[in-house]
């Protein structure tokens, strides 16, 4: 009889655990997911190593920041504390939620905001100093229609740079004359940054608008 309530108890002990972690799995869907977007940024946290470089870089500059594809909002948050107006563009809704709790906890609601909002339907032109954090996989499509667009594209990669030139077509039309892009991960396919700090995965390139006109032509 002990033997067999050591079983049950066993069997109870395992069965809580798995609920635990299905709880887990579940609860971190929101933040995990892509967004659903014209260029699909996954979650991927910003290294603190990331966000140091990012605020480094903001330390030279003024004006106000924007983070397209803010996720849970630590660079914002980061600026803000630094005195930055800011503002984070996310489309994933869990994430804007999670990062608009956060700035009231920190008491920053003066100075971050979040919106819920499309990156390519967004009005840059009112931004100082915009941030964007690239992923390898900026575009995530089934494999349907993976294989239909590698007709037009050698590589997924490709396709990642079409859409990277794209934003960079939006960004000379709609950035101020002394306003700047800070990118992060990956740095702009078609243009020279004016500064760049960090190595490998941690670095962050900033491209400033008096720099651009050159690239302008080419792009």
């Amino acid at each position: 009889m002990e033997e067999k309530h050591k079983k049950l108890f066993g069997y109870a002990v395992v069965g809580a655990f798995g609920t635990v972690a299905v709880g887990l799995m579940i609860g971190s869907i929101p933040f995990v997911m892509p967004a659903f977007r014209r260029i699909c940024l996954p979650f991927v946290p910003a290294t603190d190593n990331q966000v140091r470089n990012v605020i480094s870089l903001l330390k030279k500059r003024k004006g106000n920041v924007i983070d397209l594809g803010s996720g849970d909002g630590r660079i914002v948050l980061a600026a803000a504390k630094m005195g930055f107006p800011a503002v984070g563009v996310e489309l994933n809704p869990w994430l804007v939620i999670y990062s608009k709790i956060k700035t009231l906890y920190l008491g920053l609601s003066d100075s971050a905001s979040f919106q819920r909002r499309d990156i390519w339907k967004t009005d840059l032109k009112k931004y100082d100093n915009i941030v964007i954090f690239g992923v390898e996989q900026m575009v995530s499509f089934s494999n349907k229609l993976q294989k239909f667009l590698m007709i037009f594209f050698h590589s997924i990669k490709d396709l990642f740079f079409h859409k990277m030139a794209q934003l960079e077509e939006k960004l000379c039309q709609e950035l101020k004359k002394d306003g700047c892009v800070i990118a992060c991960r990956f740095p702009l396919p078609n243009w020279s940054e004016s500064l760049s700090v960090g190595t490998g995965i941690d670095t962050v390139w900033l491209y400033e608008r008096k720099s651009l006109y050159n690239n302008q032509n080419s792009l």
